[in-house]
């Protein structure tokens, strides 16, 4: 079995066909999505439309899809994502916003070994920066894997015992194998606004038959999502920082 990992795709669209075009070519069985599917850039009924082309697809909601679908208010967001969120709103027809609504709360288990949450596993909206966080986080999942989002940054947390590792993943392709003694709480980065000054997207793939979880980044038209945004007349801050990985 072959299950590809993304979380943040934030309505870019251009991201998200990169990945679906990668995808193909691994031949893979079911797609997991860890939330924020809107918010940012400037596609998000598209981005909605190829999203639901994916299947089999297990999802949940991230804190910009609850915001833009009425479940959250715009308290904790820095002025230029709530900008985002106000603009997201309009934007969408009445059914992507009832998809929206209609996204799962995390966590969730996907089977007795796979557990997806945006956040932490206790709190759908608290980020996880380190092992501190990590180490809290682990008491609140029974799975072997808790894969999540919301950072975006591709990090690795390996529980053995007592004791927690962190791996900070900067290479473009790097796998790992699951031990048998071991429990991991993974983060694949974000698809569609990296944030570790890497402007390539970030997901991964988890073939339970090898036992290897292999991250990748890939490059998409980075070009064409800024144009669209800037045509929306979002923030150009949002533009810039694409081109940044920030």
């Amino acid at each position: 079995m072959k299950y590809l990992i993304f979380s943040d795709v934030h309505s870019n669209l251009e991201a998200l066909l990169a990945m679906k075009s990668f995808a193909q070519k691994k031949k893979i069985d079911a797609y997991l999505f860890l939330g924020d599917l809107v918010g940012y850039n400037a596609s998000p009924n598209e981005c909605i439309q190829q999203f639901q082309n994916l299947s089999p697809l297990y999802m949940i909601r991230g804190n910009h899809d609850k915001a833009v679908s009425g479940h959250d208010s715009l308290h904790s967001f820095n002025p230029i994502a709530a900008a985002a969120i106000i603009w997201t709103r309009d934007a969408l027809n009445t059914q992507n916003k009832l998809f929206l609504m209609n996204l799962k709360k995390g966590p969730q288990e996907v089977n007795q070994e796979i557990t997806i949450c945006h956040g932490a596993p206790y709190d759908e909206d608290y980020y996880i920066f380190g092992p501190f966080d990590a180490v809290e986080a682990f008491y609140h999942f029974s799975t072997k894997i808790c894969f999540f989002g919301h950072t975006h940054l591709p990090r690795i947390y390996i529980k053995r015992n007592n004791m927690v590792e962190e791996l900070i993943v900067e290479q473009e392709k790097f796998q790992i194998k699951i031990e048998e003694g071991a429990r991991y709480l993974i983060n694949p980065g974000s698809l569609g606004q990296p944030r570790d000054r890497n402007i390539k997207s970030s997901f991964l793939i988890f073939n339970t038959t090898t036992r290897k979880i292999t991250f990748y980044r890939i490059s998409y038209d980075y070009r064409l999502t800024q144009s669209r945004i800037l045509e929306a007349g979002l923030p150009p801050a949002l533009a810039d920082r694409l081109s940044l990985g920030i």
